[in-house]
């Protein structure tokens, strides 16, 4: 069965990309760049494309190179944040004409999570290309999970060009009860999962996590030859001197509020305060790096969030917040990071906080971020990062066995 997946559906290419790793100092290419690669299977072809401003050839938007090269784009389908990735975390994002291209652009965000029959009648192959950040409850996982749920269940070959994962090199966290499914958590991954876009996919496809039609026409695909029109089913582009070991520096903002590399390698941990009153940075320079709150002793480290673009409205807006700039130079985050969730600095922000009552918010989205109501449970008891840790198992480890088989890139370990 696994030579048939890599036979049939998955021609796993090599690309390109062009941010130096740390590691190795060797060129980092994505496969939106290996356009001599996948030009030819697109030629000709009516496209409809998923994209955001992360999807970039060198310098240059996907969708503004493709067009350059004669390609015929009908449609672009754009993620949580939008197609040019200005939107607020959960604001609503309705269709809208590109200004720059005057192509048609579905939001797949808020309501609207699938392509429609009508919005791929006049698609002959779909392209699928976002930056990923690694993380469960970043939501442009489960942007791809439903884009190529209806690729399977309308028959529509779909090209998905991968990226590095920037948090790519360990896997950590709770693994996800399915009792705690939602929109920042669909399947039962950890928080780090240690995958790129496309083994993500593999791991969709491997597992039969997807909608019971697309799990059919996966199956079915994989007894029957592509079309002489049509030379794949499903199909990834590699990325070009990438492994899990490297050190990936993204070269453009996946989203509003992840400013730079040591917010994204904080992102993990920091994004849980997002289930608590405790300001999370946004509405300041340093999103996801500055954590604190109003009723923290006064001698900590300050600041006061307010409302600017992508961070329009959030939690203790005009008030000064007290308690932690967990940013500095990439060596020092990644240090501070130490490839684990940081518990602790949960648990050291819940014992300063006066009135605990108030700490976790009462939407029960710490739950969901978490995947489970057991943290929040353990943080309320006491509970030691040891005892926390070892209740994450054996479901972490099980979870690390299985995400072997869906490796396209030398592992870290």
């Amino acid at each position: 069965m696994r030579k048939a997946i890599t036979l049939l559906l998955f021609s796993f290419i090599g690309t390109s990309f062009f941010v130096v790793a740390q590691s190795t100092k060797s060129l980092i290419k994505p496969g939106a760049e290996r356009l001599d690669t996948y030009l030819p299977l697109i030629k000709g072809k009516r496209v409809g494309i998923f994209a955001n401003q992360t999807s970039v050839v060198g310098n240059t938007h996907l969708v503004d190179t493709l067009r350059k090269l004669g390609i015929q784009i009908n449609v672009i389908f754009g993620p949580e944040h939008g197609f040019r990735g200005t939107a607020d975390a959960g604001e609503k994002v309705g269709n809208s004409v590109d200004e720059k291209t005057g192509i048609k652009v579905v939001s797949l965000y808020g309501a609207k999570k699938y392509p429609t029959a009508e919005d791929l009648k006049d698609v002959d192959i779909l392209i699928f290309d976002l930056q990923d950040v690694g993380c469960r409850f970043y939501t442009y996982i489960n942007s791809m999970q439903e884009f190529l749920e209806s690729a399977l269940e309308f028959h529509k070959p779909l090209l998905l060009l991968d990226r590095p994962n920037p948090n790519g090199f360990y896997v950590d966290g709770p693994v996800l009860d399915l009792k705690f499914k939602s929109g920042v958590g669909k399947q039962p991954i950890p928080i780090v999962y240690g995958l790129t876009m496309g083994e993500y996919a593999m791991m969709l496809l491997g597992e039969k996590w997807l909608s019971e039609k697309a799990n059919a026409a996966y199956a079915y695909n994989l007894q029957t030859k592509p079309s002489a029109d049509t030379p794949f089913h499903f199909m990834v582009i590699k990325n070009e001197n990438y492994t899990h070991k490297s050190k990936y520096i993204l070269p453009v903002r996946p989203s509003p509020n992840l400013k730079d590399i040591q917010a994204v390698y904080l992102y993990p941990t920091t994004c849980l305060f997002e289930g608590t009153s405790f300001s999370e940075g946004r509405g300041t320079d340093k999103p996801f790096v500055y954590i604190g709150h109003p009723d923290l002793p006064k001698k900590m480290f300050s600041f006061k969030p307010k409302p600017n673009e992508g961070a329009k409205s959030s939690k203790q807006y005009g008030k000064t917040c007290y308690g932690w700039n967990f940013g500095g130079t990439t060596d020092k985050v990644l240090k501070e990071v130490n490839n684990e969730i940081q518990v602790q600095w949960i648990i050291d922000a819940y014992k300063l906080m006066p009135n605990k009552d108030s700490f976790f918010l009462k939407t029960n989205s710490f739950n969901r971020l978490a995947g489970n109501d057991l943290l929040m449970q353990q943080i309320k008891d006491g509970k030691t990062v040891a005892e926390i840790r070892k209740s994450w198992e054996p479901a972490l480890s099980e979870y690390k066995a299985k995400r072997k088989k869906y490796l396209l890139y030398e592992d870290f370990e």
